[in-house]
């Protein structure tokens, strides 16, 4: 009797819940509707092609306008989708689950396939297209393309380029902050040409530098060399210390010798394999160095004990039997400057100049404060005190405590207890500040008429708003270079606020996609935000059906150092989930290549997008009671 009244109970509620649900979602699709008529002006600018991805896209804005969660859990109840998995096909996953609803509370339902930009099937090929249009067609047997990073050697070194191609790049990304226009014409020379040996097409993603803020030189720190043995853990010495002697010019031999000195090309001339060199070091200890070999560049010379040599050394040739001859060191490896930085340290940004360390000498002269200027000081005027500042990609942070004619006083905020050293040419992030930069610098309007001849599309990297994509856009109308592909780099926190006019922006051409620029964003938006933010960013490419470049340390460990780290693995494997994965340079690029083709072909059998797949899972395939196979 009690079973069948908690049986009348619930089906009860199951009806009268249908019910409320169905209003509910004639509420939210009219709300779509709504939408899509408020961006008209939007839909009506983009390309014919994207359409129905547009329309979709204002359809997804007003799914997620409001928290659906309580909707979605309502859902679930009763066995129905929860509109959770419909950010491609969003009016008509919606449509479906009102059909289902209908028919559960005995309603007519009659299909609305004409308020549909797109059903799953058709908005799958939708991506599939767009992304082919802008990256090219997907490798055999990986749908997921892989995107390479160039090294500055790449210009020069033709087999560099065709190991990558031969070990599966699909992209090459030519990075237009560094290099000029000759290195990147050999680059792309290279690229075509082994693309044609290996018998399939490799695209190529060319990056303009953009606005970015960068710290300036800062002075060169002492010229000192220092020289060490290695010794073991007692401190006996296991292979002596080895240094090149050579005139201006020569080359080291740097797998030989851990360092270079220049010396007078007479007294050099003079040295035979088996002389001694003694001198007084820098810390006036006495040393002696014995040449072991000598060759037409110079001499190669070790030592036993550590030596630390400034320009002031002098070296005194020891023969036997003959008589000592000096020479004076005539050139050393200069250091680069180094701004060194603690926690609640003043640090001055300047508008120019070269910046300054904080030396014993300038501290004798009450001149303490590091230096340093910024590449883009125009932005002075758009700060206001109280701002965070961070350096080189969020190592070092500060907070913005007096602005002046000169620059800003940033107080250090964020450092290791030891302190951090600060080098010229880092990143500067200003996530709070609202800076009005113009999209494309002097630079870039300069190698955009390099770019547009050479490349098959172009990164617009610290985009902000719509008008810097109809900028880019501009400039390549008027150097006949109107269909080609535009990258869109969400790397700043307004960029990715801004990620919605953006991407209609985008889609009035023919091939656009989202790069998902970790590194800056990650400082922008706060490292403990970044997992969410390129959640929403998947999401929202996904709803425009556009393709996504996975970017910024993916196996960087691996292709830097050969050994990955257990975290970088699964990041790689996230990665799925876009239709292309970056990878920076290293020396270890090509087993990185390998390592990520695996992932990539492993995690494509058991997720699409955010879309689970049931592949059969083998390894549990014969799992029996009492746990024995």
């Amino acid at each position: 009797m009690r079973h069948k009244k908690q049986q009348r109970e619930v089906d009860t509620w199951d009806e009268a819940a249908c019910k409320t649900l169905i209003d509910q979602l004639w509420s939210l699709r009219a709300s779509m509707l709504e939408n899509e008529s408020n961006l008209a002006d939007w839909l009506g600018s983009v390309d014919t092609s994207y359409k129905a991805s547009a329309r979709n896209l204002a359809h997804y804005l007003a799914l997620r306008r409001s928290d659906r969660r309580p909707l979605q859990e309502q859902l679930a109840r009763i066995g129905l989708s929860s509109l959770g998995r419909a950010e491609s096909h969003v009016l008509a996953n919606l449509d479906k689950v009102l059909g289902i609803l209908h028919r559960l509370t005995g309603q007519t339902w009659e299909p609305r396939s004409e308020d549909e930009p797109a059903g799953i099937q058709s908005s799958r090929k939708l991506i599939e297209r767009h992304t082919a249009d802008l990256l090219g067609a997907p490798p055999a047997g990986r749908a997921v393309r892989i995107m390479v990073t160039l090294p500055s050697e790449a210009a020069s070194d033709f087999g560099l380029v065709r190991r990558l191609v031969a070990s599966g790049m699909d992209i090459a990304r030519i990075n237009c902050a560094h290099d000029g226009a000759d290195e990147w014409k050999a680059m792309v020379a290279h690229i075509r040409r082994s693309a044609k040996v290996a018998g399939r097409p490799v695209k190529i993603l060319m990056d303009l530098g953009g606005p970015k803020l960068r710290t300036g030189p800062i002075a060169p720190g002492p010229t000192v060399l220092k020289l060490r043995p290695q010794r073991d853990d007692i401190g006996r010495v296991l292979s002596p210390v080895r240094v090149r002697l050579s005139t201006a010019g020569a080359t080291t031999p740097l797998a030989v010798a851990q360092g270079q000195i220049v010396v007078d090309g007479e007294w050099l001339g003079r040295l035979a394999a088996g002389d001694y060199i003694d001198l007084v070091d820098a810390r006036g200890a006495d040393r002696s160095l014995q040449v072991v070999h000598r060759d037409d560049e110079g001499a190669l010379a070790e030592s036993e004990k550590t030596l630390y040599l400034v320009p002031e050394t002098m070296l005194k040739h020891r023969r036997k039997g003959g008589r000592p001859r000096i020479s004076r060191l005539a050139g050393l490896p200069s250091k680069a400057g180094l701004l060194h930085l603690k926690r609640g340290s003043t640090l001055h940004l300047t508008r120019d100049g070269i910046g300054q360390p904080n030396t014993a000498e300038r501290r004798k002269r009450n001149d303490a404060v590091p230096t340093v200027a910024c590449t883009l000081p125009e932005v002075f005027e758009q700060v206001c005190v109280g701002e965070r500042v961070w350096f080189d990609d969020g190592r070092i942070g500060g907070v913005i405590r007096a602005i002046g004619k000169k620059g800003l006083e940033v107080e250090i905020t964020h450092a290791r207890d030891s302190g951090e050293k600060l080098a010229g040419d880092k990143g500067i992030n200003l996530p709070d500040s609202q800076l009005d930069l113009p999209a494309l610098s002097e630079k870039d309007i300069e190698d955009l008429a390099v770019v547009a001849k050479m490349a098959d599309m172009v990164g617009l990297s610290f985009v902000h708003r719509a008008s810097d994509v109809e900028t880019l856009r501009a400039r390549l109308r008027e150097l006949g270079a109107a269909d080609l592909g535009i990258v869109l780099k969400i790397e700043t926190r307004r960029g990715f606020e801004n990620l919605p006019e953006l991407l209609f922006s985008a889609m009035a051409g023919k091939a656009a996609g989202v790069m998902i620029a970790r590194g800056d964003l990650a400082v922008e938006c706060g490292y403990e935000r970044l997992a969410e933010v390129q959640e929403e960013i998947l999401w929202a490419a996904e709803a425009a059906h556009m393709p996504v470049i996975w970017a910024t340390q993916v196996l960087e460990t691996l292709a830097k150092t050969g050994l990955p780290s257990r975290a970088e693995i699964t990041d790689a494997a996230m990665g799925e989930r876009a239709e292309c994965v970056m990878l920076n340079k290293g020396p270890h690029i090509t087993e990185a290549m390998r390592t990520l083709d695996d992932i990539l072909h492993r995690m494509q059998s058991h997720q699409a997008k955010k879309r689970p797949l049931l592949r059969a899972l083998n390894a549990w395939k014969n799992t029996k009671k009492g746990g024995k196979g």
